[in-house]
């Protein structure tokens, strides 16, 4: 569809999908460094017991 004027909502709808896309991959980051970190700990702990 081909306009000549620029419509406000079309930035809106892609600062939305922005800031969207931003928080998912935030979540995702965050949870995939609380699980190394997990693991991280978990592997210490068998390593300290160990002895």
């Amino acid at each position: 569809m081909i306009r000549e004027a620029l419509d406000q909502w079309d930035f809106v709808v892609a600062a939305y999908a922005v800031g969207v896309i931003g928080v998912l991959a935030t979540v995702a980051w965050a949870w995939l460094a609380m699980r190394r970190a997990e693991r991280r700990r978990d592997h210490a702990r068998e390593r300290t017991r160990g002895r």
